[in-house]
């Protein structure tokens, strides 16, 4: 797997809009944000398991795994992830309020992003 490259500023910039409008104060805050903003039309043929590991504060693991129109998110841990996301838990939840850029955060190595490119950037269609 690699690290998603510098062209990846569409993803980040939807990042940190992910959970716009709201004030999480929790990773699990986000989680439940994106569980109410899942399209599963966007989701239709769609394979993709992504993961995210947090670390403190507010660290933890966390996974979405999208299947054909359905997603399952939950804490933990999935096998053989097509992408993850790594970061603070505290990090990952000011990227969501839009309190810090994901541009930032991934270009000060505060949020790292390993996996294929096209399906980090679906995670934005998926979840608005």
């Amino acid at each position: 797997m690699k690290t998603i490259g510098i062209g990846s500023g569409m993803l980040l910039m939807a990042l940190t809009c992910l959970a716009a409008g709201s004030d999480n104060k929790t990773p699990q805050d986000v989680f439940d944000g994106m569980r109410q903003s899942f399209r599963p039309d966007k989701a239709m043929g769609a394979h993709i398991k992504y993961q995210w590991n947090l670390r403190e504060p507010q660290g933890g693991d966390w996974f979405i795994e999208v299947n054909d129109g359905r997603c399952k998110i939950e804490k933990g841990r999935i096998d053989n992830p097509d992408v993850t996301f790594v970061a603070t838990g505290q990090d990952w939840v000011a990227i969501s309020n839009g309190k810090l850029s994901g541009k930032w955060a991934y270009f000060t190595g505060r949020l790292k992003i390993r996996g294929p490119q096209n399906l980090a950037r679906k995670l934005d269609e998926i979840f608005p």
